[in-house]
């Protein structure tokens, strides 16, 4: 059983936990768990502008298997209101037992609550994160992602 609850400041321990379990099954994140990374994401809890992003976690037997994290864009271009897609992750053992599209129903029925039509996001670049995303309805895979790093 799949449980899908909002990612708030009393379950960071959680989320940690998660942080670790993924690096043990796969170990190629980028980043450290370490204080800084720890006080971070504490501080976002008490940031307002945060207030606007979208973070859940899915839950199976009281453990995180799974997270997405989504913020809005809003533009000038044409006065919208959108979604970005920040992250979705599953500890590989949880894959293909329906987490991440529990947490993309999840995350699109909210964004539907808030009147945002459209997600978008950059894809990973193996084919398993393609196929999942080839399989949500009414999704296009178009453009290509960049990423600029701002020194």
């Amino acid at each position: 059983m799949i449980t899908i609850l909002e990612y708030t400041k009393d379950r960071i321990d959680d989320v940690i936990k998660f942080e670790q379990s993924l690096r043990l099954e796969e170990n190629f994140w980028g980043w450290e768990i370490d204080d800084a990374y720890i006080k971070s994401v504490k501080d976002s809890f008490d940031n307002p502008s945060f207030n606007d992003s979208i973070s859940l976690l899915a839950y199976v037997e009281s453990k995180v298997v799974g997270r997405i994290d989504s913020t809005m864009i809003k533009s000038r271009f044409d006065g919208s209101t959108k979604a970005y897609l920040d992250w979705i992750c599953v500890i590989k053992s949880y894959r293909h037992k329906g987490v991440a599209q529990a947490l993309m129903n999840e995350l699109l029925r909210r964004l539907k609550e808030r009147k945002i039509d459209t997600l978008i996001g950059l894809t990973a670049s193996n084919e398993e994160a393609k196929k999942f995303y080839q399989s949500i309805p009414n999704s296009i895979m178009r453009d290509i992602g960049i990423w600029i790093d701002v020194k």
